[in-house]
């Protein structure tokens, strides 16, 4: 029976050796959960048993327990590398067509594949959701493989173009009638910005203000397009300023207060078909207008202030950088300017983390005994939230992993000396003569 109780010993001894050797060897692994060997008592007796004077049997293995809790940070200047703050797993499939098959993780260390979907270093897909541009809410919980588009959408013509200005009440007041774009002396201020045509091919559009000299309160605007050929005057048609070549502009009338009383007389501010001002667009839809908009222009006493001019258009775009905020939403900026919410990264929990069955590599597979997976968002309930720029570290302390080697390997010390004396003491009855 002693050999029995000590051979128990040792066997529990040389578990929890190996248990502890593992998590120091995965200190540098990213995600990993530190294991726990648990015991308990081998204990038995029957009927005829003095359960008074009855010694256990040994001990045995109750189980491996993984320790969930976090592990610290490490800062890294890659934006794809991601952590989870708070309760969490990240979800991984082996197969992009088949996102139900997948595995759990912590480990956020992730990067762009050469069809620029997002992977791990095992080439396994991060899972995600897709998410609606106007409202920035998920669509659907149902997870797909996370892509980021090294290009983004058709050319956009401009269409609209905003304008937001402050025009100074002591300008130099000029004659409208002898503007000309090409004389500075014949108009008070400029400003530019780049539109598109149909095609994405650019233009420089440009915005002359000029201070009527006959009216304290009212300023002239006029437009220009520079194309391949060189600059060229945009009209506007209806337009109710007018220069000694015949193009037309508008004019922008002031309260005495300083706030705009009318633009246009009133009238819509559109401007003449881009065909029929000259201009080389290589095949591009020449009927393409511009449709221009004050947002509450003002006259006061300040220095010309340009608050707003944007336009509508875009020019295809490339893959210029990639952010992921705490909600986990994958934003790509573009070359064109353009910043879109590509998707969402999902967030997988379960009822009993401790029931996961692990698969090695830092991933864990759901079981019956953890409950079905729950599917959904970072910082929405129960969930944490996502740092990009950051790896999750083992949650391995070596201090206390040390302490419990030595503990470790003084138990089976211990039991290989009560074997030891088991044997003494089978030798001696042996000898009896």
């Amino acid at each position: 029976m002693g050999f029995n109780v000590a051979l128990s010993g040792l066997g529990a001894a040389q578990k929890d050796l190996n248990t502890t050797s593992n998590n120091i060897a995965n200190a540098n692994t990213y995600g990993f959960k530190e294991s726990r060997a648990e015991f308990g008592d081998v204990y038995s007796n029957s009927i005829f048993s003095n359960t008074k004077t009855t010694t256990g049997g040994g001990v045995q293995n109750s189980v491996v327990a993984q320790q969930f809790h976090e592990g610290s940070s490490i800062y890294t200047n890659n934006p794809m590398d991601l952590r989870i703050s708070g309760t969490g797993f990240f979800a991984v499939s082996d197969q992009r067509l088949e996102p139900n098959n997948n595995s759990l993780t912590r480990n956020g260390a992730f990067h762009l594949d050469k069809d620029n979907y997002i992977v791990n270093s095992e080439d396994q897909f991060l899972l995600g959701y897709g998410v609606d541009q106007e409202t920035d809410q998920v669509v659907s919980y149902e997870p797909q493989a996370l892509k980021v588009p090294d290009q983004f959408g058709q050319p956009k013509a401009t269409s609209q173009v905003e304008i937001g200005v402050n025009l100074p009440a002591n300008g130099d007041p000029k004659d409208i009638n002898q503007f000309n774009f090409e004389d500075q002396d014949t108009y008070n201020k400029s400003t530019s910005v780049t539109m598109y045509d149909s095609l994405g091919q650019p233009y420089k559009m440009t915005s002359y203000y000029v201070k009527d000299n006959t009216q304290p309160n009212r300023w002239a605007t006029f437009y220009t397009v520079t194309d391949a050929d060189g600059e060229k005057p945009l009209d506007i048609a209806d337009g109710e300023a007018t220069n000694v070549a015949g193009h037309t502009g508008a004019l922008v009338d002031f309260n005495f207060d300083g706030t705009v009383a009318q633009v246009n007389g009133g009238n819509p501010m559109i401007s003449e078909a881009f065909s029929a001002a000259g201009l080389s667009m290589n095949g591009a839809d020449g009927s393409q207008t511009l449709n221009f908009n004050f947002d509450a222009p003002t006259q006061f006493a300040a220095p010309f202030e340009v608050r707003k001019f944007s336009e509508n258009g875009a020019t295809t775009g490339y893959l210029a950088k990639v952010d992921v905020d705490a909600k986990g939403s994958i934003v790509a900026t573009y070359s064109n300017g353009e910043n879109i919410t590509l998707g969402r990264v999902g967030m997988v929990r379960v009822p009993n983390e401790q029931g996961l069955l692990s698969k090695g590599g830092t991933q864990w597979a759901v079981s019956q005994e953890s409950g079905a997976a729950v599917w959904g968002e970072a910082t929405f309930g129960a969930f944490g939230s996502v740092k990009s720029g950051t790896l999750e570290q083992s949650n391995i302390d070596m201090t206390q992993e040390l302490v419990d080697l030595i503990t470790a390997q003084r138990n089976f010390q211990a039991n290989s000396r009560a074997l030891e004396v088991d044997n003494s003491l089978q030798q001696t009855i042996l000898q009896i003569r």
